[in-house]
Formats: structure tokens, sequence, C-alpha cells
């Protein structure tokens, strides 16, 4: 089968960072489906991985979790799925990724596509959809109540692939009112246009900017890049008995300043439920079943905005470049081979 591979780690502008290759068919454990991959979209995990895991000395390590595709054979022990389902979800980090004709993936982390989508726009939700499903409902434990709460949310980073998708689910889903935070008048258009109830620049001290729109303090923050440098503002912005939780990887984190706050700290990683075989990794079916319900009612749209053709080496690296450039908004998306 036709793949994009990368045999070591190189900068993104090296000739041989992304490469087209040709390997072997995925094999299909019991509960697997073999996918024919019809849509991918790239994402920072990507980059992360491309940057920091070397593959093992002459072996290609393919990367992509994110897919819209057709389901073309079921392993012996799947129930969920049959061979023509049209299928999406995000896969597994230890596990190859989907840059590749067909895929092998575990069905309790899938689910079947929005009938509305094509597979671009399909490709462009699992993943974001999960980590801002998970991080909104598992780890901040907001209720799934559209009344107004009279909480408040704040949203660093709103502009990108996860926060496109946050703004989404608390604006529709929940009755927080629904700060944003980005920097240029395109992507602050965006962060509004996807429903937030306020849009600030994160260039300028959270907490100045939260009180030029008259909030003095939030219940929730999600911080979604560049913790760090925000971690300060953002202990100043949150309210007592307050919760924050993060996706990013800061180098450090000090949480001693959340003590005298009594503020919970949460750490979201969509991959945990696949990575460790937990018993409810059949969640992501199911949740993943009630978004293409959300997005074929209208309530939850794709964050698909930049598609950069066929899969293959070249608009690979592109989309990489581009996500390395801290400006993307919403999701890069690429069909076919």
């Amino acid at each position: 089968m036709k793949a994009v591979a990368y045999y070591q780690s190189l900068p993104i502008s090296h000739p041989e960072a992304l490469q087209d290759v040709q390997l072997p068919d995925p094999a299909v454990g019991e509960h697997d489906l073999l996918v024919e991959v019809r849509a991918i979209s790239v994402n920072p995990v990507d980059v992360k991985v491309r940057a920091h895991m070397a593959p093992e000395a002459g072996q290609a390590k393919v990367l992509g979790w994110d897919v819209a595709g057709v389901v073309r054979a079921v392993g012996d022990k799947a129930r969920l799925f049959r061979p023509g389902d049209r299928v999406w979800y995000a896969g597994a980090l230890h596990r190859p990724g989907a840059n590749s004709e067909l895929h092998a993936v575990d069905e309790r982390i899938v689910g079947r596509m929005p009938d509305s989508l094509d597979f671009e726009t399909a490709a462009a939700l699992p993943l974001t959809a999960i980590t801002a499903w998970e991080l909104l409902f598992d780890r901040l434990q907001v209720l799934a109540d559209s009344q107004p709460s009279g909480k408040r949310l704040l949203v660093v980073g709103a502009a990108g692939g996860v926060g496109s998708i946050l703004v989404q689910l608390a604006r529709r889903l929940t009755g927080l009112t629904v700060i944003g935070t980005a920097s240029r008048p395109e992507t602050q258009a965006w962060v509004k246009e996807l429903g937030a109830h306020h849009v600030i620049d994160h260039h300028q001290p959270l907490s100045q900017e939260l009180k030029r729109i008259g909030i003095e303090q939030v219940e929730y923050v999600a911080s979604l890049n560049q913790t760090d440098q925000h971690f300060d503002e953002i202990v100043a912005a949150l309210a007592p008995q307050g919760k924050l939780a993060l996706i990013d990887d800061p180098a450090t984190l000090d949480a001693r300043p959340l003590k005298t706050k009594s503020i919970s700290l949460h750490w979201e990683f969509m991959y945990t439920r696949s990575m460790f075989a937990t018993d409810d990794r059949i969640e992501q079916h199911r949740l993943l079943t009630e978004l293409a319900k959300l997005v074929d009612a209208g309530i939850v749209a794709s964050t698909a905005t930049e598609r950069f053709g066929a899969i293959n080496a070249a608009n690979l690296k592109r989309a990489h470049a581009l996500l390395e450039s801290n400006a993307a908004r919403g999701k890069i998306v690429l069909s076919g081979f």
C-alpha cells in the first residue's frame, strides 16, 4: 500500500522529513477494522511525534491520527461495524498512524461518520472533538445543560483545532458563558463565529482583558497552548475553587500558586483510553456516535479550513510547516492517494 512515513526525526524543511513509501498491508486484530483511508487531517501531535520520536533504525514510522474512511474487513471479534460502513476515528498513538491507503484500528474507538459530511470535512473532527469533549465533560465535569448557569469558561487558544470544537460544545451544550482568546483579526472573527460570547487577546494580560469586557474572574479555564506563558494570568483569572484543564506540555509547571484558591488541575490526553486499554475505552465509540448526531442536526460544524490536496509527502510537509508556524486556524485536511 502507499503511505507517507519518516525514517529519522528531521526538520520539516529537510527533503527526507517525510517520504512517500510502499508498505505491507496492515494485519487485522480480532477487535480491529481494516479501513480504506479516504481523508485525514493533521494535528500538532503529528509534528511532536515526528520531531521527537525517531523510529528504530531502518524502520518506517507512519503518522496520522484523524481518519475518515470505509470499512473493508473486520476482525473475528468485531461486532460494531460491517464492510462498507463509513467511519471516523482518531486511532491509537501506540499503533501505526493512518497516513496510508489502509489502516487497522480497534473498533471500540471508532464511530460512524455523520451522514451530512464528506470524507474531508469529517476527517477534521475526531481527535479534536474527543479531546474537547473529554476535557469539558470528563475532566472539568461541566454539566451538559444548556440553561444559563452563571458560570464562565475561558478557552486559551480558542482558534486552533481543539479550541474550535470546545467553543462550539461549550456554547451549544452547556449553560456557560464562553470567552475565547485569539490575537489576530481573522482568528478573533473565527472564534466569534464558532459561538464564543466574548473574544479577548492573549497577547495582553488575560486578567486585564477579562476586566475590559466586565468579567472579574472565571470558574473554568481550558488552556490549550502556551500554558507556561499564561500561567500566572490564568491563576489570577480563576475564581476560588475554580478548575484548570490543559492539553499541552509545558517544560515545567509549578502548581503551588493554585493552592490558596484551592484550584484543581486536570490534564486531558485523549489517547489514555486506547494506550492503556482501559475498561471504558468504548466511551470514545459512544462519544463519536453522539457527535455524529450533533453534526447531522446542525449543532456542531466541521472545523476544516485548509484543504491541502492528496495525501502525499509534499502536501503533508506543507501541513506540518503551517502547524509549526502557530498560525493555523481550524484544521488542515487531505484526501485521496
